[in-house]
């Protein structure tokens, strides 16, 4: 079983680097350990999914606005959030090999030497464990000095917090309201891995959402309901995700409540997002360090309270790749296999491909027409006129493309087309004119 597990996500980091949705980064120069470069369709897969959380938790809501703070904070802010002296993970180091592994996750690492060994069972002598910080040091200035350190973010939570008021006073909210970024932050992981669900530098998609204390539960359920109804709308299999809500003992020294929304991945259950009860630790540090007052007034009580705080928090890569994850199949037919990838066509990186049957008769010339009318209404689109008709649409299958639209001699005589659906492989008959309107609704309606 762990054999196919491995050899299927093999096959992802394969699929992901043959059709250009992820290479690894600096390769020509062998590589940087777990850095990884965004090709033509692993942009636009980020990008549309992106804009789903966005379009979802933010624009399609009155309740919530957005930000985009600053990667470099000044140092005290994370002096004050507790990540320059607790932002920790144990290490171990190997005597024998030299690696370094996190003595947390043994079990989930495996000796450079000894690839079936993990470490500690390979008769390498393991050191006593040891807090290494996961925060990326640099300086800023032209002289490097105690006083020039910065830090880069590992979250972009705290800029959110420092902008509490900003926020609040000049888009008018008041609590129960929201605040969101979608950003890059930095993590020093001490053994990253898993392609791209594990990285020191990723993007992560994060809303703090303020409310009365009194209201810490309802939304906290709400919360966690909402994101997980997400993953499902956008085509993830319920069967392959959960909600772990965490023992006691997991539970940060200020949190009420945390669940994990996990995702059985090729190689095991891991966290695809978090929902997270912050209460009020974080706007009452800030405020106490910094002589700002950050509660709020509630000109109906008269009282000021700082609200309580339910963070919804996922990483944009490791939501990308687990929407490719769900939508890989290789689907047996007749006469060959069919590699297809289902994504929602929401979230897929090439919304509709326009292909001339032959490259003769005008058929290229119209095609490029309709493709490029089509791209001018919205759709991301793709213009292929190499290779018989077939093969064009096993490629289009390959990259999760949900329409592919054939351009034929009935075109020229009676201006249709014929738009073949991906999951179904099903054809129809469409006028020129309407073929945009038809891709909407088929989105709309669009089920896995």
């Amino acid at each position: 079983m762990a054999k196919q597990k491995t050899s299927f996500m093999d096959t992802i980091v394969s699929l992901s680097k043959r059709r250009g949705f992820v290479f690894q980064a600096s390769e020509i120069y062998g590589g940087l350990g777990n850095t990884y470069d965004y090709g033509p369709l692993g942009v636009e897969l980020k990008r549309r999914v992106k804009d789903a959380w966005w379009r979802r938790t933010v624009s399609q809501r009155l309740d919530v606005v957005g930000l985009d703070s600053a990667i470099l904070q000044h140092p005290r802010v994370w002096e004050v959030s507790g990540h320059v002296g607790g932002f920790t993970d144990p290490m171990v180091d190997c005597k024998t090999c030299k690696g370094r592994f996190r003595a947390d996750k043994l079990e989930d690492a495996r000796c450079p030497e000894k690839p079936s060994k993990v470490p500690g069972q390979c008769h390498g002598e393991l050191t006593e464990p040891r807090s290494f910080n996961l925060m990326f040091k640099t300086n800023v200035g032209p002289v490097e000095s105690a006083s020039s350190v910065a830090y880069l973010r590992p979250e972009t939570a705290q800029g959110i917090f420092l902008n509490f008021l900003n926020v609040m006073n000049s888009a008018r909210m008041k609590p129960p309201f929201g605040i969101a970024q979608i950003g890059k932050s930095f993590r020093n992981e001490i053994t990253p891995g898993n392609f791209v669900f594990r990285m020191r530098e990723f993007e992560q998609a994060e809303m703090e959402f303020f409310v009365p204390p009194a209201e810490n539960d309802t939304w906290y359920d709400y919360w966690r309901s909402e994101r997980s109804s997400w993953y499902t709308d956008f085509g993830i299999r319920p069967e392959k995700l959960r909600v772990r809500e965490h023992e006691g003992s997991e539970l940060a020294h200020y949190s009420t409540a945390t669940c994990d929304i996990e995702y059985e991945y090729p190689f095991g259950w891991g966290e695809l997002e978090g929902v997270a009860c912050r209460t009020d630790f974080d706007l009452k540090r800030h405020s106490e360090a910094s002589g700002t007052e950050l509660a709020y007034f509630d000109p109906q009580t008269k009282e000021h309270y700082m609200p309580y705080v339910i963070e919804p928090a996922g990483g944009i890569d490791r939501m990308a790749l687990t929407f490719l994850v769900d939508a890989y199949e290789e689907e047996e037919l007749e006469k060959d296999t069919r590699v297809v990838l289902h994504f929602h066509p929401e979230i897929a990186p090439i919304t509709a491909a326009v292909f001339p049957l032959v490259k003769k008769d005008g058929m290229p010339e119209k095609a490029r027409e309709i493709e490029a009318e089509l791209r001018r209404a919205g759709f991301t689109t793709f213009y292929d006129e190499k290779a018989a008709i077939g093969r064009r649409y096993r490629r289009q299958d390959e990259v999760g493309t949900p329409y592919c639209i054939t351009v034929d001699g009935d075109t020229l005589a009676e201006d249709v087309v014929t738009v073949r659906e991906r999951d179904s492989m099903q054809q129809e008959r469409v006028p020129v004119s309407e073929a945009a309107a038809w891709m909407r609704n088929a989105n709309e309606n669009w089920k896995r």
